[in-house]
């Protein structure tokens, strides 16, 4: 017993020098290690299917594609990757137009076992035009079931090659047993995806859409090898390839436990790594951006040209809630975070950081993110549709100008986002920030003269001598929607409009969305890629929702829809944004939409991140970041501070109980 209390007495002592809430190994603290947290495990990692802006954080950094965003430049500016340039169009004899790529030659995937299967012992190889043929096929594949799959039909043979695939897998068991690249071999391929060497690859596009370019810089079209796909099918103890992508990029998947961890490191087999004397532009450092970027540090002399990525590891960490999540930011066991609308008034201070958070030597990052929300109108409607002629055109227009959007963002998302004049957020060509929409200007008594204007006098329907009475739909339940959606009802009231909110599960809604059985809806839109084409396309007479497309409110305005066929194939320039100005007065005068904003993201980073510029739109960030490693040690251990009074106690009241016995033993030895 005595030796059992002095042994207790040394480990308390021990634990007060060792005390700490570090969840980390000690070992992190002199490697360039970024520490996130994700919401919700990852459904799938397989390029074709991924589409999800929480997937894309681990796709974007493991894949590489033939182009990329620059990282500093705004508008958005593309930039060759895996290929050596950026293809222009070429049009054919016959109307269809090709686009050719010329891939680096010597780029190699990671390491890994699945290569053996083209040849005993081998653990890689080059990546080859022919590795993104093979995955523009799984595109087309029905199997695969990519949502992108209508975006790439737009490729001569796409939708033949699918077709073909299918009949003959069900037709044919045998064929449906082959090796995946077999099958897509067999079929003879997409007749307008060519590879005319191992490095070329040429793209034949049934019609004009020079909006593809976007898309070879997203994971949808990074090199696949087949190889990965006939290996991780899920036998035999192998994973299943949407569990285990095979890296082309600066970061490959070191450790995937899909509902606690995930790990990224450096990828020795990136171009960027294996070939630094090329300097490809998204290899190093960026020299070139916004007048910001220089303000903000962000192109200092000791950056650019640097060899990228700068940092050692990524650690992606499963934080289902958001409020201990903050916390451990806070704590400085990440390095970054979004703000929680319980701590939004101790953070941000007037649009900026308050004192606390400055002192704590955090930065605030604001980004408008590529997105609209939008009050639409079913223009089918007989009520507050085109139908109704100028009494319709009438009402749309009162029912915009009584929407106050900035008091709505102030109340509902902490004065977070931007007031949407028109479909075009900031950063997308054509967005004018001068502009003002005059029905988005709140005024209630000339929102009362266009209602009697438009026959409804005091907000009352003549043909029933009571209050015009309109159905507001809605995807959302919830009690905390139904405040929100309460308060564009209420603005309504002031006119007089008796407007009904119906508000139904999120699938019902579509349904109803689909069958055109609304008149009032409220919806929204996140960028594929940053261009016009891509916003206004979501008011063009084809896409309309009763036709299974976008145009949730049915508009089909013929100058529109001409002025968006001779836009949407234009280069940027001066004759692009005369017909995005004459479009934009369209929506003004026909009011389709009611434009509400565009999301502002507010992004909290501790002052040991380096180089951070958030995108708007979802973009490889990471191989750009750094991280002071030092610096978040020393900030750490002083917010971290253990409270050991209560050790130090325990420790005197241990040894009061354990020196009576010390002395008694030793007593009696003597």
């Amino acid at each position: 017993m005595k030796g059992l209390g002095v042994a207790a007495v040394a480990a308390i002592c021990a634990a007060l020098t060792a005390c700490t809430n570090n969840p980390y190994p000690d070992a992190d603290e002199t490697e360039k290690v970024r520490y996130r947290a994700l919401p919700a495990p990852l459904k799938t990692l397989d390029p074709a299917v991924s589409y999800t802006s929480l997937e894309h954080k681990i796709t974007a950094n493991v894949y590489e594609t033939l182009l990329e965003y620059h990282y500093l430049k705004r508008p958005y500016t593309l930039m060759p990757a895996l290929a050596e340039a950026v293809p222009e169009p070429r049009t054919l004899s016959d109307g269809r137009v090709a686009y050719t790529f010329r891939l680096r030659p010597g780029m190699r995937f990671q390491d890994d076992p699945a290569f053996a299967l083209g040849e005993a012992g081998r653990t890689t190889r080059e990546i080859l035009a022919s590795d993104i043929a093979f995955e523009l096929s799984r595109i087309a594949d029905p199997d695969v079931a990519s949502p992108v799959f209508a975006t790439f039909a737009k490729i001569d043979g796409f939708r033949a090659f699918s077709e073909q695939l299918k009949q003959r897998r069900e037709s044919d068991p045998d064929f449906a047993a082959q090796r995946i690249d077999r099958q897509y071999a067999a079929i003879g391929g997409i007749s307008g995806v060519r590879t005319p060497s191992a490095h070329e690859l040429e793209i034949i596009l049934s019609e004009r859409y020079p909006q593809i370019l976007y898309w070879f810089a997203m994971p949808f079209t990074t090199p696949v090898p087949w190889e990965a796909i006939a290996y991780y099918d899920g036998q035999e103890g192998r994973d299943f390839f949407k569990d285990h992508p095979i890296s082309v990029g600066p970061f490959q998947i070191a450790e995937y436990r899909r509902r606690s961890l995930i790990v990224l490191t450096r990828n020795p087999n990136w171009y960027g790594a294996l070939h630094p004397q090329w300097r490809a532009p998204g290899t190093v450092y960026p020299s070139e951006g916004e007048a910001e970027d220089v303000e903000r540090g962000r192109l200092d002399a000791d950056l650019v040209g640097k060899p990228l990525p700068f940092l050692d590891r990524i650690e992606f960490r499963l934080e289902k809630e958001t409020i201990p999540a903050f916390n451990k930011f806070i704590q400085g066991y990440y390095d970054a975070s979004g703000i929680i609308q319980e701590s939004f008034d101790k953070v941000v201070l007037e649009g900026g950081l308050s004192p606390d958070m400055a002192k704590r030597g955090m930065l605030l990052e604001k980004s408008v993110d590529p997105t609209i929300s939008y009050i639409g109108f079913n223009m089918r409607d007989p009520v507050v549709g085109a139908v109704a002629g100028e009494r319709g055109r009438k009402l749309r227009q009162a029912m915009s100008s009584v929407i106050d959007v900035e008091e709505y963002t102030r109340i509902f998302n902490n004065g977070r986002g931007v007031a949407a004049q028109s479909p075009l957020p900031p950063g997308i060509y054509g967005y004018d920030p001068e502009y003002r929409n005059p029905f988005r200007v709140t005024d209630v008594e000339r929102a009362k003269s266009l209602l009697a204007e438009a026959g409804y006098p005091g907000g009352v329907d003549p043909a029933t001598g009571k209050p015009l009475h309109l159905s507001f739909d809605l995807g959302d339940t919830s009690a905390r929607g139904r405040v929100r959606y309460l308060y564009f009802v209420n603005a309504w009231n002031q006119l007089g409009i008796d407007v009904e909110i119906v508000a139904t599960n999120y699938n019902k809604f579509r349904e109803k969305m689909r069958e055109g059985a609304y008149q009032v809806f409220m919806w929204g839109w996140i960028a594929d890629y940053p261009d016009p084409e891509n916003f206004l396309f979501l008011l063009w007479g084809p896409m309309a929702r009763e036709g299974g497309g976008v145009n949730s409110a049915n508009f089909d305005d013929p100058r529109y829809n001409a002025l968006f066929l001779e836009m949407k194939d234009m280069p940027n320039g001066p004759a692009r944004a005369e017909r995005i100005r004459a479009m934009r007065s369209i929506l003004e005068r026909e009011r389709p939409w009611i434009e509400l904003t565009h999301s502002e993201n507010f992004a909290l980073y501790h002052g040991w991140m380096k180089n951070v510029k958030p995108a708007g739109l979802s973009l490889p960030a990471a191989k750009y970041e750094d991280i002071d490693q030092v610096l978040r040690a020393e900030l750490r251990s002083e917010w971290n501070r253990p409270v050991v009074w209560p050790a130090y106690a325990l420790a005197a009241i241990a040894l009061a109980i354990a020196v009576p016995g010390v002395v008694t033993f030793f007593r009696e030895r003597q």
